[in-house]
């Protein structure tokens, strides 16, 4: 019988090459949208907005 200490200190289980290429696919598709966000330009409206809080 093994205790609950016992099993969590296990290695996780290694995965596939295809599994870590979906993990490198996906990085790839955040870090571009993250930068299209960052790019976007900000609305005239919103700048006016911010303009009249200072």
């Amino acid at each position: 019988m093994s205790s609950d200490r016992e099993t969590s200190k296990k290695a996780p289980p290694q995965r596939s090459a295809k599994a870590r290429g979906g993990d490198q696919e996906m990085g790839q598709a955040l870090r571009s949208v993250y930068q299209q966000t960052i790019d976007e330009q900000i609305p005239p409206e919103m700048l006016d907005l911010l303009g009249k809080l200072e």
